[in-house]
C-alpha cells in the first residue's frame, strides 16, 4: 500500500506540473461568464460556462457556517480543454466516475441522479443508510473522518474527486487533497434554509457527473409536489397548531431560526413554529426555564432528539411529563428509517425529498388531509 501511495502521489505530482507548464489554454477566466444554470432556490452556486467551450466551472459560494465572501471553483475540464488564464481553483479531467463523498447527504444527491453506483468511499459507512451503499460495502470503502482520515485508502480508491462539506470553515482535508493531486468540490447543501434549495443541490452533483439536463429535468417536479402540498394546507379547516421542536443537547437547548429550514418546513406545512426570538441564521440556545414555558404552550412537539417512547419522555424530562402535549401523546420524532449504528436516513434522503417530509408534517398538523399518506421519516412516540 505504501509504495502504491508513493507510486500514486509521484504521478499527481507530476501531472500538477505538467498543467501548470501547460498554462491556461482554455481563453481568459473572464469568458466563463455564462450561466449554464442559476439556481432558483438554492444560494450556494451556479454553474458558469464559456462561448465555444464544452468545459463548465461549478462555483460553491459560502459553503460553511459563518463564510463571508468565500468562492471555491471547480473547473470541469471536457473535449481536452485546459482551465482558463487565471483560474486558481481545481480541476476535474472530464465527468467524475469515481467519487468520494464526505457526507451521507452527497450519497442521497447522487442517488436522486442515478450516480450512486459511482461512489467507491464515503466517511462513516456505519452511519449511512443508502441501500446500494449498504448492499455494496466490499466496494465501497470507509476512509474515515475528522482527523482520522485513511489517505492511503483515498489514494488506493483513486477518486477523480472528493466532496467535501466544511462546518465553520474550510474542510481540514483541502490541504493533504492539494498535496495528492486529487481534485474535490464543496458541497454546501445544508447550509441551504430553503428546503428546496437543498435538494436543488442534486444538480450541482450532477454536472460533477456530467449529467446535468437529466438532473434539471428530475428537480423540476420536486417543486411541483412540493407546493401542491402547501396548496393543501392552504384549504385547512383546523387551526395552525403550535409547534415545539428538539431536546436538550449538553445542557442546552438549541432553537433554530425562524427563517431556518425546519422553521420554513414547519410553516409550509401549516404549523405555528412556536418559538419567534431567534431570527439570525443559526439556532440559539434557550435555558431550560424558557423552554419549560414553551413546551407548556404547545399543541405538537416534534424533532424528539433520542427519546424513543413517551414513557422515554417522562423519564428523561419528568418536569415535562403532565404538558399538555405530552398527556395527549402529540410528540413525533423523524428517527423511522434509522441505521443499525444510528445513522437517520431524514438528513439522507430526505433532503433529496422535501416533498415527501411536508406530506409527513402535514399529517402531524392536519392530519384531515393527509388521511392517505403514510408516514416515511416521521413516527408517533407510543
Amino acid at each position: 500500500m505504501k509504495i502504491y501511495s508513493y507510486i500514486k502521489f509521484a504521478l499527481a505530482v507530476l501531472l500538477s506540473v505538467t498543467l501548470h507548464s501547460c498554462g491556461g489554454g482554455g481563453g481568459d477566466l473572464s469568458e466563463y461568464s455564462i450561466s449554464l444554470y442559476k439556481p432558483q432556490y438554492a444560494s450556494g452556486f451556479e454553474i458558469l460556462g464559456a462561448e465555444g467551450h464544452e468545459s463548465s466551472i461549478l462555483v460553491a459560494r459560502n459553503p460553511w457556517q459563518g463564510a463571508e465572501d468565500v468562492e471555491t471553483m471547480l473547473f470541469i475540464a471536457r473535449n481536452g480543454e485546459r482551465p482558463p488564464v487565471g483560474f486558481t481553483g481545481q480541476v476535474l479531467e472530464g465527468d467524475a466516475s469515481r467519487v468520494i463523498c464526505m457526507s451521507s447527504t452527497h450519497l442521497a444527491l447522487l442517488d436522486a441522479v442515478g450516480a450512486v453506483e459511482s461512489v467507491v468511499g464515503v466517511s462513516g459507512i456505519d452511519f449511512v443508510t443508502n441501500d446500494y451503499v449498504v448492499a455494496n460495502r466490499d466496494k465501497v470503502h470507509d476512509v474515515g473522518y475528522d482527523n482520522s482520515i485513511d489517505y492511503e485508502m483515498v489514494v488506493a480508491l483513486d477518486p477523480d474527486v472528493v466532496l467535501l462539506y466544511g462546518v465553520t470553515g474550510a474542510s481540514p482535508m483541502e490541504s493533504k487533497l492539494q498535496e495528492l493531486g486529487i481534485p474535490y468540490a464543496y458541497i454546501g447543501e445544508y447550509i441551504e434554509q430553503v428546503p428546496l434549495g437543498k435538494t436543488e443541490w442534486m444538480v450541482a452533483v450532477a454536472e460533477i457527473m456530467g449529467c446535468r439536463a437529466e438532473a434539471e429535468q428530475l428537480f423540476a417536479e420536486v417543486p411541483q409536489r412540493y407546493n401542491a402540498l402547501k396548496q393543501r394546507v392552504a384549504s385547512a379547516e383546523s387551526a395552525n397548531p403550535k409547534v415545539m421542536i428538539n431536546t436538550p443537547y449538553a445542557d442546552s437547548w438549541f432553537m433554530a431560526s425562524t427563517t431556518s429550514y425546519v422553521a420554513r418546513l414547519i410553516a409550509d406545512a401549516g404549523g405555528d413554529y412556536i418559538y419567534k426570538m431567534n431570527s439570525s441564521n443559526a439556532s440559539l440556545p434557550i435555558d431550560m426555564e424558557e423552554a419549560t414555558l414553551l413546551v407548556s404552550e404547545a399543541d405538537v412537539w416534534i424533532n424528539a432528539g433520542s427519546v424513543a417512547t413517551l414513557e422515554d419522555m417522562r423519564r428523561q424530562y419528568p418536569k415535562f411529563a403532565d404538558m399538555r402535549c405530552v398527556e395527549q401523546g402529540a410528540i413525533f420524532n423523524f428517527d423511522r428509517r434509522m441505521s443499525p449504528r444510528g445513522g437517520n436516513d431524514y438528513w439522507e434522503s430526505g433532503v433529496v425529498q422535501p416533498d415527501v417530509v411536508l406530506g409527513d408534517l402535514i399529517k402531524i398538523f392536519h392530519p384531515e388531509l393527509m388521511e392517505e399518506h403514510e408516514f416515511v421519516y416521521y413516527r408517533k412516540l407510543e
